[in-house]
């Protein structure tokens, strides 16, 4: 029994260590399920932190990822993008490769260490019942001894008395024979259950438990084997994407070694570059002689002089200089816009209109009166706040310095001729698509398309119309061609082609053929101004007084540059009748102002108004 009970307490250590031995693996796959997650997480914020940081599309970030440390900066960000991608790669296969196949093997070993110890269970009860049985057989076998000499006993001593009949003592040594044969056969049983339990001990301890142990071992050592390959594994992942992640910081390296100052340092020069003139010396002004004070013919405004000293507004000693003054800020306050003013919408007949609309007949006075209603009356000349509000630039991009403008210019026109490319493409298309329809009626109705040719022909001539217009300009900035100041395609040149006599020394345009920015004006016709006057105009903003209230009777939009736009039923001040030419000059506070069509507001004039 002592072999037995020490043969359990085996089955039992075995147990506990074959437990442990699956504990460990279940730990392990947990260590590489956490490991995956972390991976997936690195992956996830690398591929966020890339995102925050890539530029957003049509913002100014984008442009400014032209420059080469920004574009290595860029490809930085992308290679972080698939630094990141390996490590999704590492978590993938650590769940494919390590986590998923450890777990199926988990679930086998358990299925295999339980049938194990079940068979070792039922040889060890198989074996117990055996010792039973021959215990059985051995306590029989000695009680049926014991009764045989007990029989034997009394069948002597029923023999030796005399005092006994002779049946009593026939049956005292029937029962004594009785009882021999009892205990040879005990003796014959015992024997045999003796040899069977022998056998089975032997078959026991030599075949059946050492099968079991050795099933045990073999599968505790392939848990062993597997831990170990799966750790072995989970380096070779780790390997795997050793090469492709040194790629990725291959090119980093190579982007940042990419990065080019002096270029960069040119794209600078090249996207800033104004076309402007250095100024000249500044002559001497001597105060000891009364003498005017005069500004000096090699000053910026005036660094293409021809030796001629012109007057020019604004010529105290505050430097204004035209390049950092937006002259075409300057000419919206002369004038309201030159092109006529919408009609009111056709819900509404004229005659609901109190100031019904007035066509300019002729601007030219109105615009001479303004001019000199400018040059004459302070207040005339309101905040330049009211000019700073939105609106497009021109057209002609006269706004910005003659470098800049000759680059705007000539993607203008490089954009136009791809949209004219554009539509010859499509009208080549449908001219065969007409020529098939034409040879097979049956597919289509070649009339169908007329229409549509029509439209891209019309469209291929405006877009080669606007073409001219913008190389006409491109060829001013490069010094092609003459300054086109005849053509009233700016603000300026409304003056200049209005009143060529009287106005041309303000209108003068404001480029001249190569593009840079001058004050020169005409040499044929100047007018003086008083530069102390005109000074004062800019620096005291003073704002018009308002000579009225008005309603708007229609929504005005106003797109272009000195309009302002109202909703129908505001009310606002009148700071300007109309001169004649179709609108009228408003204001809805300090910093909004501007001009609406005069037919598309009530007008209401103050009694003690001037002039009302």
């Amino acid at each position: 029994f002592f072999y037995f009970d020490s043969l359990q307490d085996q089955f039992d250590n075995l147990e506990k260590h074959t437990q442990w031995g699956i504990d460990v693996l279940e730990k392990y796959i947990k260590f590489v399920k956490e490991r995956t997650e972390i991976e997936l997480s690195y992956a996830k914020q690398l591929r966020n932190l890339s995102k925050k940081y890539q530029p957003k599309k049509n913002s100014k970030e984008e442009e400014e990822y032209r420059y080469t440390s920004t574009r290595a900066f860029l490809a930085t960000l992308n290679e972080m993008n698939d630094y990141a991608g390996q490590h999704e790669v590492i978590s993938e296969n650590m769940t494919s490769l390590i986590t998923g196949e450890l777990t199926r093997y988990v679930q086998e070993l358990k299925q295999e260490r339980k049938s194990h110890f079940h068979d070792g269970r039922k040889a060890q009860q198989h074996i117990e019942t055996c010792w039973k049985q021959l215990e059985a057989s051995k306590r029989r076998f000695e009680r049926d001894c014991k009764e045989a000499d007990r029989a034997q006993q009394y069948f002597e001593k029923m023999d030796a008395d005399i005092n006994v009949t002779k049946a009593d003592v026939e049956k005292a040594r029937q029962q004594a024979q009785l009882r021999h044969q009892m205990a040879e056969d005990s003796k014959a049983e015992y024997s045999s259950t003796l040899q069977k339990f022998n056998s089975e001990q032997h078959e026991h301890y030599y075949t059946h438990i050492p099968n079991i142990f050795q099933k045990i071992q073999e599968m505790e050592e392939r848990r062993i084997v597997r831990i170990g390959e799966s750790m072995k594994t989970f380096a070779e992942v780790d390997r795997q994407v050793i090469p492709i992640i040194g790629k990725c910081l291959d090119e980093i390296t190579k982007a940042a070694e990419s990065v080019d100052h002096k270029n960069d340092s040119q794209m600078v020069i090249e996207a800033f570059k104004s076309g402007f003139e250095p100024p000249g010396d500044i002559d001497f002004e001597d105060f000891t002689q009364p003498m005017k004070r005069t500004v000096s013919e090699s000053s910026l405004s005036n660094s293409r002089g021809d030796g001629k000293s012109e007057p020019k507004f604004g010529s105290k000693s505050k430097g204004k200089l035209w390049p950092f003054i937006k002259k075409n800020k300057l000419m919206s306050l002369l004038t309201s816009p030159h092109q006529p003013p919408p009609p009111p919408p056709a819900s509404a007949s004229p005659s609901a209109v109190p100031n019904g609309p007035q066509s300019p007949k002729q601007q030219k006075e109105p615009l001479s009166h303004r001019f000199n209603e400018f040059m004459t009356s302070k207040p005339k000349i309101h905040c330049f706040r009211s000019l700073k509000r939105g609106g497009a630039g021109p057209e002609d991009f006269s706004n910005l310095p003659p470098e800049q403008r000759r680059k705007k210019l000539q993607q203008k026109v490089d954009e136009l001729n791809r949209d004219i490319q554009k539509e010859m493409d499509q009208r080549d298309a449908l001219t065969k698509m007409k020529d098939v329809y034409i040879k097979n009626p049956q597919m289509g109705d070649a009339a169908s398309v007329d229409h549509r040719l029509a439209e891209l022909g019309q469209n291929i001539e405006k877009l080669r119309l606007e073409v001219q217009k913008f190389e006409g300009w491109l060829a001013e900035v490069e010094g092609r061609l003459p300054a086109r100041t005849e053509q009233p395609r700016r603000q300026s040149g409304v003056y200049e082609t209005q009143n060529p006599s009287g106005v041309n020394s303000c209108a003068q345009d404001r480029e001249s053929p190569d593009g840079s920015y001058t004050e020169e004006q005409s040499q044929e016709t100047e007018m003086k101004v008083p530069a102390t006057d005109f000074d004062d105009e800019f620096d005291d903003e003073e704002p018009l007084p308002t000579i009225g209230t008005c309603k708007a009777l229609y929504t005005f939009e106003g797109q272009n540059e000195g309009t302002i736009s109202v909703a129908e039923g505001e009310m606002l001040y009148v700071i300007e009748e109309d001169k004649g030419d179709g609108w009228t000059r408003i204001r809805r506070n300090e910093d909004e102002e501007g001009y609406v069509p005069t037919s598309y507001v009530e007008v209401y004039l103050d009694k003690n108004a001037k002039g009302a």
